[in-house]
C-alpha cells in the first residue's frame, strides 16, 4: 500500500480523497492555485505545493508540474479526482512513464472510453446499442447544420472531450445548430484544449441512468447498481439518487451486465461509470463512459456500504477486489443534492464572493465511512469566510442523505435543506426544495426534460408554495415579540418610569413585489424563549392557533423548535434587507419578508406609496459577477432584439447577452478583460 499520495485536484473532491487516505494511514499532498492558497483542502493535507495563478490552464491542468510535485514530495501515486486531468490519457500515460501510479484506469482504457467518438465506435463493435448520430469530428458550422438536418432535429452538439455539461448544446433548428456549433467548439477549446465536435440525435423524454463499475488488474469487474441522474438543468445534474425509482430488477441486471462487458473489453481497472439513456419502455442505449470517480458517487456508497475512493486506491496498489458481484448490497435509498453558488431567481446565474456564513446541517454520516446507515452527510471544500471563485465551478457542497426508503430519504433531504445556512452568496437551495416537493418528483414520474417542462419560464418565488404560510407569519411574530421583550428588559431594567409593557395585538405585513403587501392580524400570548407560546393568526378563513416552542440562541440563523408538538427547522434573519425592521423567514424553500406592526402603524403603512426602482431598460447589465470577454457592438450601431451584445465568462461557462429590444448603441461602458459586478452596466442604448 502507498505511504503517500498526491491529489491533483481542488475543493470538495480533494477533501474527499484526503478523508479516505487518513482512514487508510496514507499521507497526502495537495496542489493549489493562488486562488486556493487558504482553501480547506490545503489546510487538511499533510503537505501542499503551489502550482500557479488561478486559471486552470495555468495551474490544475499543468500535468508536468503536478508530476514534478509528486516526485519532489515522495508521493508514490496521484489521485486525479474528477474534472481537470482525471480523464486525460496523456497525463495518465506520463504518470506511468515517470514511475508515478495513476489512481484510475490505464491510459489505454481512458483513450478508448474517454474520447466520446472512439467510445461509440468501440461500443458498436461490441454490439452495444448506441444512439443514431454522426460520430466523426465536424469541421465547420455549415457542415454541422447539414448533418443535423440529415439526422433530423432536435440534435445534440457535443464536444468529444466534453463533460459536466461543458461543450454541449441542443439545437432545434438550423440557426441553433450553427450558433451551438461555434459556442460548443469555443467552450471545449477553452475548457479541455480539444475542439473536436460531433452530433447525435437528441432522444426526447429520456431518463439518464448510469451504472457504477469497479474493476481490478486481475480481470475482475463488478457493477454496483445504478444511479438515477435525470433531474438536470442545462445538462448538469442537480439531484441524483440510488437506486432508480424507474427501472426493474431485470433492466438493472441487463444494464449492469452490459456495463461490465464494456469495461472488460477495455481491461478496465478502477472505478468508472457507464452512462445510458433509457426510454419510457426501459429500452436503453449506451451514452458514454466516464473513466473516473463521479461527483455523485456518495449515493452509491450509501446503499452499498463501500468506500469507492478506498477501492480505487486498493486497485491502483495492485490488490484484487475484495467482493464479488453476489456480495454487492442495495440497502435503503440515497439522494444527493448539489448545492451550487447560483441565484435561482435570476435564471441560475453564477454567484461569487465570500461566504459570510456557512453552516451545514448536523452530520451523522461521514466521508470514508459509508458502512454507517441512515442519516445526513455533507461533502464540501469550503468553510466560513471562504471565497467562491469565478475561476472554478459553482458547487459549494454536496448534501447527501440515506433513508430507509425513498419517502424517508426525501423527508430527510427536505429537513436537511431547511437547516443548511449559506450567507454572502446566493445558492440553489430554494430550487432544490421546490424540486423535492414537486408531485412528479415524489412519484418518480420524470425524465431529463423535467426542469425545462415545469420551469420553462425560469424559477420564481411563486414556484415554491408553502403548505402553511400562516405558520411562517406566526413564527415571525413569535420571534419579533421575544426580541422586543428582551430589548425592553435591557432598556428599562434599572430606570423607574422607563418600563413599558408592549401590546399583544399585532399585524404581520408580508412584503410583496411592487408594493403588493399582505396584512394579517395576529395575537400573541406571553413569550419566553424556551417555553411554548400561543400565536393566533386571524386569517380570512378563520383563526389559526400555533403553539410555538423555539430552541435557539441569540443570533443563530438556523432556528429549531416545535409547532403544535411537531419539530421544525427554519432559517430566520432580522434586518436582512435595507429595512432593519424586516424579519426574513425561510422554510421548505419558501421565503417571506415580514414586518410586525401595531395595528395603527399598519393602517398608516398601507397609505405609503410604493417607490419603484430606477428604469434601467436602456442598459445591458451584467447579470452575474464574471469576466467580460467580448463586446459585440459599437457606439452608433443599430441593434435588433435578439442580437448578440456581449459575452461574459464565469465559472468555466460562456454566457451570451442579447439585446432585449431594437435600439441604437449610445455608449460602451465596460471593456473586454474587465471583471464585472452584478448589475454593472455594459452597454447603454439611446
Amino acid at each position: 500500500m502507498f505511504k503517500k499520495i498526491l491529489i491533483a485536484n481542488r475543493g470538495e473532491i480533494a477533501c474527499r480523497v484526503i478523508a479516505t487516505a487518513r482512514k487508510m494511514g496514507i499521507a497526502t499532498v495537495a496542489v493549489y492555485s493562488d486562488a486556493d492558497k487558504d482553501a480547506r483542502f490545503v489546510q487538511m493535507a499533510d503537505e501542499a505545493v503551489r502550482l500557479g495563478p488561478p486559471p486552470s490552464r495555468e495551474s490544475y491542468l499543468l500535468g508536468d508540474k503536478i508530476i514534478e510535485a509528486a516526485k519532489a514530495t515522495g508521493a508514490e501515486a496521484i489521485h486525479p479526482g474528477y474534472g481537470f486531468l482525471s480523464e486525460n490519457e496523456a497525463f495518465a500515460r506520463k504518470c506511468e512513464e515517470e514511475g508515478v501510479i495513476f489512481i484510475g484506469p490505464k491510459h489505454e482504457a481512458i483513450a478508448a472510453m474517454g474520447d466520446k467518438i472512439a467510445s461509440k465506435r468501440l461500443a458498436k463493435q461490441a454490439g452495444v446499442s448506441t444512439i443514431p448520430g454522426y460520430n466523426e469530428p465536424i469541421e465547420s458550422a455549415e457542415k454541422a447544420v447539414e448533418i443535423a438536418k440529415g439526422i433530423g432535429y432536435p440534435v445534440m452538439i457535443k464536444a468529444s472531450a466534453g463533460g459536466g455539461g461543458k461543450g454541449l448544446r441542443v439545437a432545434f433548428d438550423d440557426k441553433e445548430a450553427h450558433e451551438g456549433f461555434d459556442s460548443c467548439r469555443n467552450e471545449a477549446r477553452n475548457s479541455f484544449g480539444d475542439d473536436r465536435v460531433f452530433i447525435e440525435k437528441f432522444v426526447e423524454q429520456p431518463r439518464h441512468i448510469e451504472i457504477q463499475v469497479l474493476g481490478d488488474a486481475h480481470g475482475n469487474v463488478i457493477y454496483l447498481n445504478e444511479r438515477e441522474c435525470s433531474i438536470q438543468r442545462r445538462h448538469q445534474k442537480v439531484i441524483e439518487e440510488a437506486p432508480s425509482p424507474f427501472i426493474s430488477e431485470e433492466t438493472r441486471k441487463a444494464m449492469g451486465e452490459q456495463a461490465v462487458a464494456l469495461a472488460k473489453a477495455v481491461k478496465y481497472q478502477s472505478a468508472g461509470t457507464v452512462e445510458f439513456v433509457v426510454g419510457k419502455n426501459q429500452d436503453f442505449y449506451f451514452l458514454e463512459m466516464n473513466t473516473r470517480l463521479q461527483v455523485e458517487h456518495p449515493v452509491t456508497e450509501c446503499i452499498t456500504g463501500l468506500d469507492l475512493v478506498e477501492q480505487m486506491i486498493r486497485v491502483a496498489a495492485g490488490e484484487k477486489l475484495a467482493i464479488a458481484q453476489a456480495d454487492v448490497k442495495k440497502v435503503g435509498w440515497s439522494i444527493e443534492c448539489r448545492i451550487n453558488a447560483e441565484d435561482p431567481f435570476r435564471n441560475f446565474l453564477p454567484s461569487t464572493g465570500r461566504l459570510v456564513r456557512f453552516q451545514p446541517p448536523e452530520q451523522t454520516l461521514f466521508q470514508g465511512q459509508p458502512s454507517t446507515e441512515y442519516g445526513v452527510r455533507v461533502d464540501t471544500g469550503v468553510t466560513d469566510g471562504g471565497e467562491i471563485s469565478m475561476y472554478y465551478d459553482s458547487m459549494i457542497a454536496k448534501l447527501i442523505v440515506h433513508g430507509k426508503d425513498r419517502d424517508d430519504a426525501i423527508a430527510r433531504m427536505r429537513e436537511a435543506l431547511n437547516g443548511f445556512v449559506i450567507k454572502g452568496v446566493q445558492s440553489n437551495i430554494p430550487f432544490q426544495a421546490a424540486l423535492l416537493a414537486h408531485p412528479s418528483f415524489i412519484s418518480g414520474n420524470f425524465n431529463t426534460g423535467f426542469i425545462n417542462e415545469h420551469y420553462a419560464q425560469g424559477f420564481r418565488s411563486e414556484d415554491v408554495p408553502h403548505a402553511d404560510p400562516y405558520f411562517l407569519m406566526a413564527l415571525a411574530a413569535r420571534l419579533h415579540m421575544w426580541y422586543r421583550n428582551r430589548a425592553q428588559g435591557l432598556q428599562g431594567k434599572f430606570w423607574e418610569g422607563f418600563k413599558r409593557l408592549p401590546g399583544r395585538e399585532f399585524v404581520v405585513c408580508v412584503l410583496g413585489k411592487e408594493g403588493d403587501n399582505r396584512y394579517v392580524s395576529a395575537s400573541l400570548g406571553a413569550v419566553t424563549l424556551h417555553a411554548a407560546a400561543p400565536v393566533t393568526i386571524h386569517a380570512p378563513e378563520g383563526d389559526r392557533v400555533y403553539q410555538i416552542l423555539v430552541e435557539q440562541m441569540l443570533g443563530n440563523a438556523r432556528v429549531t423548535g416545535q409547532v403544535n408538538g411537531q419539530p421544525f427547522t427554519v432559517q430566520m434573519e432580522r434586518g436582512h434587507t435595507k429595512n432593519p425592521l424586516v424579519t426574513r423567514v425561510i422554510h421548505n424553500g419558501t421565503q417571506i419578508d415580514a414586518i410586525i406592526m401595531h395595528p395603527r402603524t399598519a393602517e398608516l403603512h398601507k397609505l405609503m406609496p410604493y417607490k419603484a426602482p430606477p428604469d434601467m431598460s436602456r442598459y445591458v447589465l451584467s447579470p452575474m459577477p464574471g469576466l467580460l470577454t467580448q463586446v459585440a457592438v459599437q457606439p452608433g450601431q443599430k441593434v435588433q432584439a435578439g442580437e448578440r451584445v456581449a459575452v461574459i465568462e464565469a465559472m468555466k461557462m460562456e454566457n451570451i447577452l442579447f439585446a432585449s429590444a431594437d435600439g441604437t448603441v449610445k455608449a460602451i461602458l465596460a471593456q473586454p478583460g474587465e471583471s464585472l459586478a452584478v448589475d454593472q452596466p455594459i452597454v447603454e442604448f439611446e
